[in-house]
């Protein structure tokens, strides 16, 4: 039977790219969002293709919302043997002193809370299947911080926190779990979200960057992960692109040294 792959966040940007990845590689892909006119959108695409894939609408801040993921994913016939956790976000880039409490709850509800609910409710699938893998998508921001992310790099340690305890609590059982923490990844929604909607904010953030990681890219590393052996576990996996050295070291074109 063909193994079962939920990918949530999947409407747009990494999610997106990584269920068509997934399908690619032989997956039955359950892509879950909130917006149903694209994942359709996507499905469709990955179908046009030859893959296989079903939408769910899906919420991960509703317990309700995800226990109908689980229901959708038991319906789908093969073992589930990956979730990737990809739904969150940040939303502003202003100090702790002056920093939205209601930013720092959303982004804390998206980002951990959500890969809680989900994790819980598909772990009993992934185990039974015998071949289980949890990926769990969060940023260079939950390894290191940098002013005016203090909100999303609290969630983001918070998330890297939640898979390696995690980690610790599955050993023994057949299930990985694999952190993936991407540096600067231009898609054609994070800035915008981040930024409430500014384009040219969003934009700034990637100027003079010749080649920021993309989608695909991210994708990529999702699927090696997921399709190496099953003894081997990927605990944790950087990647940034080239002109990003570190969080605070970024060539840009035009300038003789990073920032």
């Amino acid at each position: 039977m063909t193994p079962v792959a939920i990918v949530t966040g999947a409407s747009s940007g990494i999610g997106a790219a990584t269920a068509r990845r997934l399908a690619a590689e032989g997956f039955a892909v359950l892509a879950a969002a909130r917006r149903t006119d694209r994942l359709d959108a996507l499905v469709a695409g990955i179908r046009a293709t030859g893959g296989t894939a079903t939408a769910c609408a899906c919420d991960v801040t509703s317990d309700e919302s995800v226990a109908a993921l689980a229901a959708a994913a038991g319906k789908l016939g093969g073992p589930v043997t990956l979730l990737v956790n990809n739904a969150g976000g940040a939303r502003g880039l202003d100090p702790v002193e002056s920093g939205s409490a209601a930013d720092w709850q959303w982004m804390y509800d998206v980002n951990v809370l959500g890969t809680l609910r989900v994790t819980q409710a598909l772990l009993p699938a992934l185990e039974s299947s015998g071949a289980g893998t949890v990926v769990v998508l969060s940023s260079t921001a939950g390894l290191i911080v940098y002013e005016g992310g203090g909100g999303y790099a609290a969630a983001k340690h918070a998330q890297t926190a939640l898979a390696e305890t995690l980690r610790l609590e599955l050993c023994g059982r057949p299930v990985r779990v694999v952190e993936i923490d991407p540096g600067m990844v231009k898609t054609e929604e994070f800035g915008l979200v981040r930024f409430g909607g500014d384009e040219q904010r969003a934009a700034s953030v990637y100027a003079g960057v010749a080649e920021p990681l993309v989608a695909e890219d991210v994708a990529d590393c999702v699927a090696w992960c997921a399709t190496r052996p099953q003894h081997v576990n990927v605990d944790r996996l950087v990647v940034r692109p080239l002109a990003q050295a570190a969080q605070h070291k970024v060539h840009r074109v035009g300038t003789d040294a990073g920032e």
